[in-house]
């Protein structure tokens, strides 16, 4: 046990303890770490409670209004997806080209800021002048939204 207190220096607090070796029973039992109070989760953006909104289903940040929505019928890569005019709380990851149903086109990924879990995407240009009403707009799978606020 000498051999061990040996090791146990106190370097960063000498003036506390002088740097000698701890005595045995000087360092405090060991048992569960403190427990930390996290602070509540905080969003860029909150939407107004008096609108009808979707939120990520893993971590219930706020993502789009309602009104936002463009349309319900599009097709992700894990299921059905909407398309928005715009979203909040979200990120986005550089542009690539993707042979997508509609056809070529150059899309980003899209992240929830709070969670990190991918969404969908944004259309950052389409290649087909029947498919550019989709530029700047987003994609969101129906399995990582939830409704809130408002529906009946």
């Amino acid at each position: 046990t000498a051999a061990f207190g040996a090791l146990l220096r106190c370097f960063p607090c000498q003036r506390f303890c002088g740097g000698g070796a701890v005595p045995p029973g000087a360092l405090p039992a060991a048992g569960p770490p403190p427990r930390r109070h996290l602070p509540p989760r905080t969003f860029r953006s909150y939407l107004p409670r008096s609108h009808r909104t979707y939120s990520c289903v893993h971590c219930r940040a706020h993502l789009a209004r309602h009104e936002e929505l463009i349309s319900k019928s599009f097709q992700g890569s894990h299921g059905r997806a909407y398309l928005f005019n715009s979203v909040v709380n979200v990120g986005c990851g550089p542009a690539e080209q993707r042979l997508l149903l509609t056809g070529l086109h150059s899309v980003a990924d899209i992240f929830c800021q709070s969670c990190k879990t991918t969404l969908g995407w944004k259309y950052e240009q389409a290649f087909e002048s029947s498919q550019k009403y989709k530029e700047g707009k987003f994609i969101i799978e129906m399995s990582h939204m939830v409704k809130e606020n408002g529906w009946d």
